[in-house]
């Protein structure tokens, strides 16, 4: 029996006169990592903010275990945890103290946190770095901070939006074995957002293309090809939107203003 841990259905946001989500419909189950591929703009960081209480939607409905994102914002925040697009920590700080920090921010028992926050930084290699100022930090060192930093509170769902922009290829790979592991090990569920297809086909069991605000369709990577009757995920992607992948960011303004959004604080506190 297949136990669903996040399902939208006929969900639609528009800002204005513009759609960007367009009438979407999906599932995922309990310990699935499902990918959401598509260009910029094609509606998938829209989805996250609607699934992390970020937005409501226009219309149609969406359930996070069982809670409305829109409706129960605390009882939904208590089962996920999210890493932006753009990084969010505070490179004053050290990777110790903004552990410490977010572990108040989740209400982590005080009894437990100092072991969870060593048991985090040791599964993402940390744990040596544990008092180095986060400025000191790479790119793949910080992703990894961020992750074990939305991990803190044992959340049911890890979503990742683009978590890999800016980083070198050999670096993406190292993050997404952690990911993997995680899912692998804790059985944690995973919605992740990119444009690199060959992400979306090494990590996720599931893929869902998804272009001007509408979800393509949804498959295996070998599904998809099938689909399509074509030899690569670039040439079933091309087949089903036309498009080319087109690259992305985000600015640390917007992830700071998410973080605000969702607990009311701004990354510096």
């Amino acid at each position: 029996m297949q136990d669903t841990i996040i399902s939208a259905s006929g969900v639609t946001k528009k800002f204005g006169d513009f759609t960007a989500v367009n009438d979407v419909s999906f599932e995922v189950q309990r310990g699935e990592i499902l990918a959401f591929l598509g260009p910029n703009g094609a509606g998938k960081t829209t989805t996250i903010k609607m699934l992390t209480t970020l937005l409501k939607p226009t219309s149609g409905h969406v359930s996070l275990d069982g809670h409305d994102p829109a409706h129960e914002q605390s009882a939904a925040r208590r089962t996920f945890g999210i890493v932006f697009q753009d990084p969010s920590l505070d490179d004053e700080l050290t990777a110790m103290e903004n552990m410490q920090l977010h572990a108040v921010l989740y209400s982590v028992p005080s009894d437990i946190r100092k072991t969870r926050i060593e048991e985090l930084l040791r599964f993402v290699d940390l744990w040596d770095r544990k008092d180095s100022l986060v400025k000191e930090f790479s790119g793949g060192m910080k992703r990894r901070l961020e992750i074990a930093r939305s991990l803190l509170h044992h959340p049911k769902v890890l979503f990742l939006d683009e978590p890999t922009i800016g980083l070198d290829p050999q670096t993406r790979n190292h993050l997404w074995d952690y990911v993997q592991k995680l899912n692998r090990e804790e059985g944690i569920t995973v919605f992740l957002t990119t444009h690199y297809m060959e992400e979306a086909e090494k990590v996720a069991g599931r893929i869902a293309i998804i272009d001007h605000g509408k979800i393509m369709t949804i498959g295996s990577s070998e599904e998809l090809k099938k689909q399509t009757t074509t030899a690569t995920l670039e040439e079933a992607f091309l087949a089903l939107t036309g498009n080319a992948i087109r690259e992305e960011g985000a600015s640390s303004a917007d992830t700071m203003r998410q973080h605000r959004a969702m607990w009311g604080r701004g990354g510096r506190r």
